[in-house]
């Protein structure tokens, strides 16, 4: 069990429209979910920022049946295929999506999702401590998940309950998808310590979010760097927000300029602006950057959470003790996933990595101790001989251009840049050849219509690699 639903009694859990559910109600309406169900049962949830999705996801993580949280706008074909895949017992889905699924059956509903089995009797054995099943950072549509179990998801709840000083008081709203691991970490935060949550499928970029934030007095926002970026270009910044509290940042590197423009924003204004840094390996955190060091520590992700700890390691494996050297970054501790699964074989695998990740983020420590990432251990290439970060050259670009629609991919000895604006492709150029000083032979600039992204706002360069 992660949540003692019934501990908290009367108090408001949750909050969707004009309908508020005490924690009470919570753990009656999980009861009955389940009690349709069999346990150690695998089932996929076609997740979306509802009531009926949110008790999917409790009941089933509560009474030890294990779930696959995906999008509910995934495509119908990437779905079938993870059933063929990891044949689950169960779906719990959207009512309006049952007719997709005709080799299961209905037989339960309520708070318009349904409950549908599967007619099938072969089914794969699942592991006592596998508790939860995501995708892997960034990915889309792989049958490549992350396990998550037990252990994991209550240690690293524990864990950002303490450095985000979480209690009974605070009111997060769902600005993030349910099946991202950044959304399910408030869940999972705000439940544990008896919060509450205003759920919402508006989009943080309209203005009906933001009188229902106020409206529902919210006490936090979080949100990926692309959010910030267009919350800034659309004013956030001079919007009138009294019962906010908190903002927390993750899901990608924020550029030191977005950085201190929400840093300030905050401390000016009574706030707080902690940036995090995490992965779905991690089950969601793995290091913070206090408020307080936010705008003199420009571009850090900070130290690890409490619980954790961070190590560098060179190309050898050799721990990296010296400040302002660059090695991969190596975290420690109890929230570390299980392992991986790219079949329904797997899912009864134990845990395979014993806390100990080994991120293939690319960092360096400072002085104080406080760690940066320089880039992905895989996101660079080599031209003319000369090892090239593709996060870094990017993150000039941004910064030079002004422009977030920027993304960089490529292969040794040959760069390319996608903007999604056709007036920068020849400024981009001209900074590429003159300031970096790659010759025009060795790059190529491409306009595309937008810069494909996941729901989770993180670039797709999977998708941009297809194009080269």
């Amino acid at each position: 069990m992660i949540w003692d639903l019934k501990s908290y009694g009367d108090r408001v859990a949750v909050e969707e429209k004009d309908v508020s559910y005490t924690y009470s109600d919570l753990f009656n309406m999980c009861e009955n979910i389940v009690s349709h169900m069999t346990k150690r049962s695998l089932v996929f949830v076609l997740a979306k920022n509802t009531i009926g999705s949110l008790l999917g996801y409790l009941a089933f993580l509560n009474y030890g049946i294990v779930p696959l949280m995906l999008d509910e706008k995934t495509d119908c074909e990437i779905i079938n295929n993870l059933i063929h895949e990891y044949k689950p017992k169960y779906l719990w889905i959207p009512e309006n999506l049952t007719a997709y699924f005709s080799n299961y059956k209905q037989i339960f509903s309520a708070n318009m999702y349904c409950l549908m089995a599967s007619g099938d009797h072969d089914y794969f054995s699942l592991h006592p401590d596998l508790a939860l099943l995501v995708n892997t950072s960034g990915s889309i549509g792989s049958p490549k998940l992350v396990r998550q179990s037990y252990r994991n998801i209550r240690a690293n709840a524990e864990s950002i309950i303490d450095y985000l000083k979480i209690d009974q008081n605070e009111k997060a709203i769902s600005s993030l998808p349910m099946n991202y691991v950044y959304g399910l970490s408030i869940i999972n935060t705000h439940i544990m310590a008896g919060a509450s949550i205003v759920l919402t499928e508006l989009n943080c970029y309209t203005g009906s979010f933001w009188k229902l934030f106020n409206d529902k007095k919210a006490t936090s926002f979080s949100g990926v760097p692309f959010m910030y970026e267009m919350l800034y270009k659309l004013k956030l910044t001079k919007k009138d927000l009294p019962s906010l509290r908190t903002m927390t940042q993750a899901g990608g590197k924020l550029s030191p300029e977005f950085q201190k423009i929400f840093a300030s924003y905050a401390h000016e204004n009574g706030k707080e602006f902690i940036i995090m840094y995490g992965a779905s390996e991690a089950t969601s955190r793995m290091g913070y950057l206090p408020d307080k060091d936010v705008i003199n520590k420009p571009g850090s992700i900070g130290i690890a959470i409490p619980g954790g700890r961070f190590e560098l390691i060179d190309e050898n494996g050799n721990v990296i003790n010296d400040s302002n050297i660059t090695g991969e970054l190596v975290y420690y501790g109890q929230n570390v996933m299980m392992g991986y699964a790219k079949n329904g074989y797997d899912l009864e695998k134990p845990d395979e990595l014993h806390g100990k990740l080994k991120t293939g983020d690319m960092a360096y420590r400072d002085n104080d101790g406080y760690y940066y990432i320089s880039g992905r251990k895989s996101r660079f290439i080599k031209i003319l001989g000369k090892r090239f970060s593709l996060d870094e050259t990017e993150l000039l670009l941004k910064k030079r251009l002004n422009d977030s629609q920027i993304a960089c991919t490529g292969k040794d000895d040959h760069l390319c840049v996608f903007v999604a604006e056709k007036d920068l492709e020849k400024p981009a150029a001209d900074y590429l050849t003159n300031v970096i000083s790659i010759n025009h032979a060795l790059f190529s600039i491409r306009k595309i219509n937008e810069i494909p992204k996941n729901a989770a706002g993180k670039t797709l360069y999977s998708e941009l690699e297809k194009l080269l």
